[in-house]
């Protein structure tokens, strides 16, 4: 038993399907209609795959279960043997000890593969649990033959099956529970309780009941299924929600009232078979098939139907070769598209779509005739038995040719649900359906279908023609659009070009129709929408020229503006609305969008127009725009233009100047001639705020002075003269207009007193010979402290009385006196300064201090004495190095490099003074030359010490001003902080 259910396939008795298809062999390589190339280089592999199960049964097969991948199949007399297929190699042989003449009627597996009822032809059942090796009696259902089983999907779990339904060979559905646990002490049966539920009769008379199938459908509707020889009834109810385990007799009892709803076939070969298809594991079966003796009613289950869940029900009639003296049906399956039907030595296959037998596979005689055939819903493995062998069926790709049946029925939908992964039986599909909808004048439908499929576009397209289908055509080509690639620029301008032309020509014939505006506003909609598609600008951008003229040649002057906007060729639509006059349109879509160089362009005569509008649309621009190059309009229309254009150019002049703070000069100056021109009043205001420093202003100063000068603004003039610091010019002038002016801008060149004087002078002359008034001469004397009485008495005539400036005299006179007694105390305090400093001198000369022996320096603190030293007068003594060393951090830049230069020379001299040593006889021959030298050598070194002193020990440095300025300083440097830290390490 090591090799069972090995699979392997008899190549000797193995027959190749009949399969009833039109798909193409591997010798038919060519094109297609639909432009698919089909190629196809070996034959398919048939839907249904039998393969032989590698297993000789010891003694003859009886019945065969099959469920989960647990099979359970009956030997012999007394032997059953149970094999789990995940683990083929660990079957399991339990021997059911029955020593009477009892054989086993049939078996039951429930859907998990755990529970197994033997029903025995002595009108007896056990139970044996996938768990034990115990096979255990049914005590309960004693004396009934069952002949059918319904589980209990929804609650049936290993250890116990949930309240089940049992049909009998009397016509009696009981319900029954079975519980895989030892009991109790005092019950120790495996059948929880047994008891009638509902009997079914044929004729009058019980009739067996074949088959039973319970299901669940939404909102906790309970469906009981059962067939008899001739008969399937039908028990609907519902079962409230947690009731579930008190069983089913609350259904059957919601029948009672009613006769129980049932189909009646007349023909009766002795059972009937029904069989079910569920799509995925433990949800509502879909379809059901039921082999009786008329032929095979096969149809779909809708749960929400009221009064029965058969729907779409047909009837498959036996073929002729089905003869119920020697070859009666005995067993069917059902699968998604197929229903399989089991004779004694062969087995058909029928499509449920058409009712074609598309398969007949016939079993050879040396296996025996065939007994049986059961379906696993777990794995969808179909398995057939005989006496000596077993069989399994693979379903491959069952849905791989449904679609031309769908084709066949137009029924187009499900057809392209079935070959969505396989394009070229999709376009098949496509083509037949929008051939299909064109037949029967659905053209727009045929349109969508035709678009999607590889047919010849011509071809499609001069059939819409000639069939005078516009509408029809533009959804095809719309279509055709869509599908098409980025990449496929021409197919696309070619479109593009086309459904603009239709468009604009529907569009045409509507417009001359009153009767239908709702229709033409439709269209146009939709031709804008296809204008601003997102998807197609690019080519509606790269052919805009042949776009504008299809618009112009159409005369569609609104549709050519909306097309400008979208492809933002918004001069386009600027210059449409400035040629009807249509300036406030204009100027929105210039406001709208911003664009600084249609500004720059259409301003001038915009600004012709609507000036007010135009300045508000500029100033809410703000900076986004250059005032400069706004100013030739401006210039042409301020000139020739109305008061309104001038005042609304000066408004923008001021906004650019006041708001914006631009600084061109060229803005600055326009201003100002308009201010000359037409707003005198303001063109002092303006040169007030724009500042007296050359530096601050922006206009430029000689334009303007020649401006003022050219429209005689004599104060405006003096104020661009004191801006430039011609003071001169600036008196000169603003003595004719006020002396008060003169004087203000007298004062303003502080720095230069000569001019200033020089400056009064004049204002006091023409005060004195242009005005002839004395008193107002001696207030400009009182008004600048630089002029004197004998200044300005030259400018008096010689007839003047002396009365009249007789205290300024006086006044002039005590001022000199005052100022000689001050000069002579100043003498006396610098003659007292000096020999008090001759005193401080000659104490500093005579001034000493000891230093003791062991006195230490403040900075090494090692012995003063052992090298050169400095003491200070504070008390603080330093060697010369240590000193160096403290002070030299602290000198600026500038002393640490001329420091630097003094210790270079002062090496170098040292250097001299040992070289140049005399010899002895140098000493007698040439002693007053070297004494010479030695004295001159000796001054110089003694004149670099005294400098180096001046720098290093011109304070003490603890004492000193170095001290107080290193206040802020670290006491290690930054540069060399890491160092320290890591020498602390």
């Amino acid at each position: 038993m090591s090799s069972i259910l090995d699979e392997y396939e008899d190549s000797q008795n193995s027959r190749h399907p009949v399969q009833h298809s039109s798909r193409l062999s591997a010798a038919n390589i060519g094109i297609t209609h639909s432009g698919f190339v089909n190629v196809r280089l070996e034959e398919e592999k048939p839907i249904f795959n039998k393969q032989r199960i590698d297993f000789s049964p010891p003694e003859k097969i009886n019945h065969f279960a099959v469920c989960n991948n647990q099979l359970c199949m009956s030997l012999g007399k007394d032997t059953l043997l149970r094999i789990d297929l995940a683990k083929p190699d660990q079957p399991n042989q339990i021997e059911l000890g029955r020593k009477d003449d009892s054989r086993v009627h049939k078996l039951f597996l429930d859907p998990t593969g755990s529970h197994l009822v033997i029903s025995l032809s002595t009108s007896e059942c056990l139970y044996l649990n996938r768990n034990t090796q115990k096979v255990r009696s049914l005590s309960r259902w004693r004396g009934h033959l069952i002949e059918s089983v319904g589980w209990n999907k929804l609650l049936g779990t290993e250890t116990n099956t949930g309240p089940v339904l049992v049909g009998t060979s009397q016509g009696i559905i009981f319900e029954a529970e079975i519980s895989a646990s030892e009991g109790s002490l005092f019950n120790t049966n495996p059948d929880q309780y047994f008891k009638q539920a509902h009997s079914l009769e044929e004729d009058g008379r019980p009739a067996p009941v074949c088959c039973i199938e319970v299901e669940r459908g939404p909102e906790s509707k309970v469906v009981i299924i059962a067939t008899t020889r001739k008969r399937l009834f039908q028990f609907v109810g519902r079962v409230a929600e947690g009731s579930e385990q008190q069983g089913f007799s609350s259904v059957f009892s919601q029948n009672q009232e009613l006769l129980p709803s049932f189909q009646e076939f007349p023909f009766n070969m002795g059972y009937s078979e029904i069989t079910f298809y569920t799509s995925k594991l433990r949800s509502c079966p879909k379809a059901f098939a039921w082999m009786m003796g008329n032929g095979v009613l096969y149809g779909q289950l809708d749960y929400i139907r009221p009064d029965s869940v058969l729907s779409d029900v047909q009837v498959w009639d036996y073929t002729p070769d089905i003869d119920f003296s020697f070859n009666k049906p005995i067993s069917i399956v059902l699968t998604q598209f197929h229903f399989l039907l089991l004779l004694p030595d062969r087995v058909k296959a029928i499509c449920t779509l058409n009712g074609q037998v598309v398969n007949e596979d016939v079993f050879p005689d040396k296996f025996g005739t065939l007994k049986k055939m059961i379906k696993d819903p777990a794995g969808g493995l179909v398995w057939i038995y005989t006496e000596k062998a077993v069989f399994r069926y693979h379903i491959q790709r069952e849905a791989r040719d449904v679609w031309q049946m769908y084709m066949s029925m137009n029924k187009f939908d499900l057809a392209k649900e079935y070959c969505r992964d396989r394009p070229e039986c999709m376009d098949m599909v496509l083509a037949k359906e929008a051939e299909h909808c064109f037949q029967n004048k659905r053209y727009l439908e045929s349109a969508k279908c035709y678009a999607l499929t590889q047919n010849y576009f011509e071809e499609i397209a001069l059939k819409f023609i000639e069939a005078k289908q516009d509408e029809a055509l533009k959804e095809f080509l719309l279509k055709k659009l869509n599908n098409l690639k980025q990449s496929e620029k021409t197919q696309i301008t070619l479109l593009v070009t086309w459904l603009t032309e239709l468009y604009l020509n529907h569009l045409g014939l509507l417009e001359s129709d009153e009767g239908k505006n709702g229709v033409f506003q439709e269209t146009r909609d939709e031709f804008r929408k296809f204008l601003s598609s997102s998807k197609h600008k690019e080519c509606l951008y790269n052919n805009r020229t042949t776009i504008y003229d299809l618009l112009a040649s159409h005369g569609n002057v609104d549709d050519m503006v909306y097309f400008s906007v979208i492809m933002q060729d918004y001069e386009r639509v600027i210059s449409h609305h400035c040629q009807h006059d249509d300036y406030s349109a204009a100027l929105e879509v210039l406001s709208k969008h911003c664009d600084e160089k249609l500004f720059y362009k259409f301003s001038p005569i915009l600004m012709q127009h609507i000036p007010k509008k135009v300045v508000d649309a500029w100033i809410q621009m703000g900076s986004r725009l250059d005032p400069k190059k706004l100013i030739p309009a401006l210039v042409n229309y301020s000139q020739m233009g109305s008061t309104q254009q001038v005042n609304e150019t000066i408004r923008y002049m001021e906004f650019c100047v006041y708001q914006l703070a631009v600084t061109e000069e060229a803005i600055h100056n326009y201003l100002l001639s308009l201010y000359a021109k037409y707003k005198p009043d303001s063109l002092l205001c303006y040169l007030k705020q724009a500042g007296t420093h050359a530096s601050d202003i922006h206009y430029d100063l000689k334009y303007t002075l020649r401006l003022c000068a050219e429209h005689g603004y004599l104060q405006a003039c003096v104020l661009v003269y004191k801006i430039m610091e011609l003071y001169e010019e600036a008196v000169d002038l603003a003595l004719h207009v006020d002396v008060d002016l003169a004087k203000s801008c007298a004062d303003l060149p502080e720095d230069d007193e000569e001019l200033r004087k020089k400056l009064w002078l004049k204002i006091a002359r023409h005060v004195v010979q242009e005005e002839k008034d004395v008193k107002k001469a001696m207030n400009c004397l009182s008004s600048c402290n630089l002029l004197k009485i004998e200044d300005i008495l030259p400018f008096f005539p010689d007839f003047v009385t002396i009365d009249h400036f007789k205290e300024a005299i006086c006044s002039s006179l005590e001022e000199y006196n005052q100022h000689i007694d001050e000069l002579k105390q100043e003498m006396e305090e610098a003659t007292e300064s000096a020999k008090r400093i001759r005193e401080d001198i000659q104490e500093m000369r005579n001034k000493y201090g000891v230093v003791e022996s062991q006195e230490k320096c403040a900075a090494c603190d090692f012995p003063l004495l052992n090298r050169p030293f400095y003491l200070f007068l504070c008390g603080h003594m330093f060697h010369y190095d240590c000193l160096f060393l403290e002070v030299s951090p602290h000198l600026s830049t500038y002393k640490q490099a001329k420091l630097g230069e003094l210790q270079k020379k002062l090496a170098a001299a040292t250097q001299t003074k040992s070289r140049h040593r005399p010899s002895p006889k140098e000493k007698e021959e040439g002693g007053d030359t070297a004494s010479l030298g030695k004295e001159s050598a000796g001054v110089s070194r003694e004149q670099i010490k005294s400098d180096i002193d001046d720098i290093i020990a011109f304070e003490c440095v603890y004492c000193g001003e170095l001290m107080i300025k290193s206040i802020d300083k670290p006491f290690i440097d930054p540069r060399k902080l890491e160092e320290e830290k890591s020498s602390w390490l």
